[in-house]
C-alpha cells in the first residue's frame, strides 16, 4: 500500500515552508549568546525541534488509516475529544490561572488543541449525512450543539481565546446552506457589542431607539403593506437588540474581569495603558514598526533580542517578522498564508464526496480564524486573546494539532477518485 499515493505535494510543501520559516523565528526569539547551537534540546527552538521531527511519524501515522476511518469514527474521535475536555477539571495543570494542560512528568497536552479536528470531523460527519438539512430547524440545532459543547468546556478552563475559534464553523455551515440571517444576526450583534462598549449603555440605548423609530416611519408611510404583514418581526428585531444591549453592558461589567475590561478599553482607544494590560500590544507594535521596509535582519532585532515582548516566541512570534523581516518579509508570510488557506479551499471545492468538503472548509476556516486573529492580535487591531499563529507559534500540542488538522485533510483529499 502507497500511502503517498494521490497526496496534494503542493499543500504539504506549504506546510513545510510555514513550519521551517516558524522554526526559525522561534530560534530567532529564544537566541541567546551562551545557547546558539542549532541543535540544543535543552532550549526552546531545541524543543520545537523535537516535535517538529516527532510531526513526521505522526503524518505518516494518520495517512496509514483509510480515509473511510475518518469519516466512520468521526463521532466517536468528537466524543473522546470531549472527554479530554471535561477531565481537565478534575486532572488537569493550572498554568497561568488555566486548567488548559494535562501534564505527565514534565510532558504537557493540550486536548482544545486537538478537539479542533475531532469537531471538524464531528461537524462534516453530521452534515455530509443525506437527511441533513441545514434548512430545517432542529438540524441547524444539531450543528450548534455540536460547536457549543467543546467551545463551553474550552471557555470555562478559562481559554476564551481558543474558544472563539469555534465561531469560525458557521461560514462552513453557511457554505452548506444554512440561512444567511445568521451571518447577519452575527454581525449584527458584534455591531451593538462594539459601539455598547464605545459610547456606553444609555446612549446606544438611546441610538437604538432614534434608528428604530426611523425606521417605523418609513414602513408606515412608505411600506404600509410591508409594515401590516411584518410589523411583530420589526418589533421583535428591535426587542432582541435592547436586550442584547442589556446583555453587553451586564458581561462586560458583571462577568469579565478587569484584565479583559482593560484590554477592550485600550483597543476602542477609551483608556491608554502601556505599562501594565497594554505593555504587550505596545511593545509588539512598536517592535514591528521599528523592522521599516526591509527589516534589521536575522538575529539584528534589537528589541526582539532584548525581550521587550514577552511570549514573543508563542502568541506574539509575528513581532520578530515585522522587526527582523521589515514589511517585506511581513507581506511575504501574510502572501504564503493566503495561498495555502486558498489552496485549501480549492482542494475543497474539487471533493466528490460531502464529507471531505466539509471537512476542507472547515480547517481553512479554522486556520484562518487563527492567522487574521493573531495578526491583527500583534497589529493592534484586535484585543489580546492568546491564540497561536499556526505553524508559527512555540509548542508542541499546538504544532500537532494543526498538522493533525491539515493532513487529515490531505488524506481524504488523496481518495477522491474513489467512491466509498
Amino acid at each position: 500500500m502507497n500511502i503517498f499515493h494521490g497526496i496534494d505535494w503542493v499543500l504539504v510543501l506549504f506546510y513545510f515552508m510555514l513550519v521551517i520559516i516558524g522554526w526559525v523565528n522561534i530560534y530567532s526569539a529564544t537566541f541567546t549568546d551562551d545557547e546558539y547551537e542549532l541543535v540544543n534540546f535543552s532550549t526552546e527552538y531545541g524543543k520545537q525541534l523535537i516535535w517538529i521531527g516527532l510531526s513526521i511519524p505522526l503524518i505518516i501515522f494518520i495517512l496509514l488509516f483509510d480515509s473511510k476511518f475518518y469519516e466512520k469514527f468521526g463521532s466517536i474521535i468528537y466524543v473522546i475529544s470531549l472527554i479530554s475536555l471535561a477531565g481537565l477539571f478534575i486532572f488537569g495543570k493550572n498554568i497561568n490561572g488555566a486548567k488548559s494542560w494535562y501534564d505527565f512528568g514534565g510532558f504537557s497536552f493540550q486536548p482544545s488543541e486537538f478537539a479542533k479536528a475531532a469537531t471538524a470531523l464531528a461537524i462534516a460527519k453530521l452534515v455530509s449525512d443525506k437527511l441533513f438539512n441545514l434548512k430545517k430547524l432542529n438540524t441547524q440545532l444539531q450543528a450548534f450543539i455540536i460547536l457549543l459543547i467543546p467551545a463551553i468546556l474550552i471557555t470555562l478552563q478559562p481559554d476564551p481565546g481558543s474558544a472563539l475559534v469555534y465561531s469560525s464553523f458557521i461560514f462552513v455551515l453557511y457554505r452548506e446552506g444554512l440561512p444567511i440571517y445568521y451571518i447577519t444576526v452575527g454581525f449584527i450583534a458584534t455591531f451593538l457589542f462594539v459601539i455598547t462598549l464605545y459610547f456606553g449603555f444609555s446612549y446606544t440605548l438611546i441610538g437604538s431607539f432614534i434608528a428604530f423609530t426611523i425606521i417605523l416611519a418609513y414602513f408606515i408611510f412608505y411600506r404600509k403593506k410591508a409594515f401590516k404583514k411584518g410589523w411583530i418581526k420589526i418589533l421583535g428585531i428591535y426587542l432582541a437588540s435592547v436586550l442584547f444591549i442589556f446583555s453587553v453592558d451586564i458581561v462586560f461589567n458583571k462577568v469579565f474581569e478587569q484584565r479583559h475590561r482593560d484590554r477592550f478599553n485600550i483597543l476602542l482607544g477609551k483608556t491608554d495603558d502601556i505599562k501594565s494590560i497594554g505593555y504587550n500590544t505596545n511593545q509588539s507594535v512598536t517592535t514591528i514598526a521599528s523592522g521599516g521596509f526591509a527589516g534589521k535582519g536575522f538575529l539584528e532585532g534589537e528589541r526582539t533580542q532584548g525581550g521587550f515582548v514577552p511570549e514573543n516566541q508563542t502568541d506574539y512570534i509575528f513581532t520578530i517578522v515585522g522587526e527582523e523581516w521589515g514589511f517585506l518579509g511581513s507581506t511575504a508570510v501574510i502572501v504564503l498564508y493566503v495561498l495555502f488557506l486558498l489552496r485549501i479551499i480549492q482542494i475543497a471545492e474539487r471533493q466528490k464526496l460531502k464529507f471531505s468538503r466539509v471537512y476542507g472548509y472547515s480547517i481553512a476556516a479554522i486556520f484562518f480564524m487563527h492567522f487574521a486573529i493573531n495578526v491583527g492580535m500583534v497589529l493592534g487591531l484586535l484585543p489580546t486573546i492568546g491564540i497561536p499563529l499556526p505553524f508559527f507559534s512555540y509548542g508542541g500540542s499546538a504544532l500537532w494539532g494543526f498538522t493533525m488538522l491539515l493532513f487529515i485533510f490531505i488524506k481524504l483529499d488523496s481518495n477522491r477518485s474513489y467512491e466509498w
